[in-house]
């Protein structure tokens, strides 16, 4: 990405708060230059800012999907990017995931709904956006119906399960206000997953959450497949926050991806209508908690996290479940929000603005930091990339949120690699 992208996107103020002099980024002088200006910024006015960089890369991102496929044009225009050894075609199932995944992401911003600041009409125009993309997916005489069904595009069933999730996170927005018809369209293609029959492993909470969004939202739901989904993963449990993805470990970031986002989420419908018991609902949170704790303490200095495991092309998705437990304010006392705000802006900040990240129409490009195609696995396709943006889910707090008020403060590994004296860490039991 270009210094005139990076100096538009990226306010000067939020620069200094995030960059340390020793970083890789910083060591660019045109953006010491920026931090230099900054100087006389209050903490609160960089704060600020650094929210606005967050929602300017989350539109940025948006824009082709949704411009695209509101108006029944995504097929004919996104590019279907995969590796080149695969095998696999993925037309079918891509612009799917790409309308899934993305409004998993963006769903809790979306959920904040219009107001009068420039960030509310701003959201007022990408929720009817969303709201234009969803109905034109799921109509039949679109030219962007969306396969839903078929063991052949058994895909399907994921990023069925990535709407339904949308779709919860944000009901007043982007379930609640669609026109009866739309929502019929939804309801039956959801519905038409049923047919296809899941892996024995993270895939189980795909059929979960499908059922979950039917029980909110007062639909026939099936409790067989949500027991067994809930109780194969509570049997999946290694401890210490982690689950494995199946009866195995794998050293990945499906929890992040799937694993806690999704337990937590369903976990919750039940317990909400019942369904559930308040304790179990308590042992979800209280592990997805735990897994927080150690997502934050992965991110280093220089705002990076260790490249291990498969589909790390979702960027920084790998960071869902300590944004989703930053959402639910339920950081325990020594994580601060702040700190966590700094760490994950860093993050997002050294992924999306390596160079290559986007096509030249703006497309997100296969790639962990810039454009690496032979990161793919064969399962991964343009469509697949937009699961990053469920990076972002804390940009569903407020910009009064202290999340986002609160001065800059340094997150885990920043203040012990600084020489800070820091308590010991402690595997949990539950």
């Amino acid at each position: 990405m270009n210094r005139r992208f990076f100096v538009s996107l990226f306010p000067a103020a939020a620069s200094l708060s995030i960059l340390s002099p020793e970083s890789a980024l910083a060591a660019d002088p045109g953006k010491n230059a920026l931090a230099a200006a900054s100087e006389n910024t209050s903490s609160a006015d960089a704060a600020a800012q650094l929210r606005s960089y967050w929602v300017k890369t989350l539109t940025k991102i948006a824009d082709p999907v949704l411009k695209n496929l509101s108006e029944g044009r995504l097929k004919a225009t996104m590019p279907v990017e995969v590796n080149p050894s695969g095998k696999l075609d993925r037309t079918r199932v891509t612009y799917l995931e790409a309308l899934g995944r993305l409004m998993a992401g963006m769903a809790p911003w979306l959920e904040l709904g219009p107001d009068q600041t420039e960030e509310g009409k701003l959201r007022a125009k990408y929720i009817l956006l969303a709201q234009q993309s969803i109905a034109q997916a799921v109509d039949p005489s679109s030219a962007d119906f969306m396969q839903f069904t078929g063991q052949e595009y058994e895909q399907a069933l994921v990023d069925g399960a990535f709407l339904a999730h949308a779709l919860i996170r944000s009901p007043k927005h982007l379930w609640e206000p669609l026109p009866a018809a739309v929502k019929t369209n939804v309801i039956k293609a959801l519905k038409s997953t049923r047919v296809i029959k899941p892996g024995y492993n993270n895939w189980l909470l795909f059929m979960g959450m499908i059922e979950a969004f039917f029980i909110k939202f007062g639909e026939e739901y099936d409790p067989v497949r949500l027991d067994y989904a809930l109780k194969k993963h509570a049997e999946w449990y290694k401890g210490d926050g982690i689950y494995g993805d199946g009866p195995t470990f794998h050293y990945d970031y499906y929890n992040s991806y799937v694993i806690h986002p999704m337990l937590v989420d369903i976990t919750t419908v039940m317990a909400d209508t019942g369904k559930e018991t308040k304790e179990n609902l308590r042992t979800v949170l209280d592990r997805a908690i735990r897994y927080a704790v150690i997502q934050e303490r992965l991110i280093s200095p220089e705002g990076t996290f260790p490249v291990v495991g498969r589909s790390l092309a979702y960027r920084f998705g790998a960071m869902q479940a300590l944004n989703q437990i930053a959402l639910m304010k339920k950081l325990p006392d020594a994580v601060k929000p702040a700190q966590v705000r700094e760490a994950l802006s860093l993050v997002i900040k050294r992924m999306i603005e390596a160079p290559g990240t986007f096509d030249k129409n703006g497309w997100l490009t296969i790639g962990f930091c810039g454009h690496q195609v032979d990161i793919a696995e064969n399962y991964i396709s343009t469509g697949s990339l937009y699961l990053c943006t469920t990076g972002m889910l804390v940009l569903g707090l407020p910009a009064s949120d202290s999340f986002w008020t609160a001065p800059a403060a340094s997150w885990t590994s920043k203040k012990v690699w600084g020489g800070e004296n820091f308590p010991a860490d402690h595997a949990v039991s539950y």
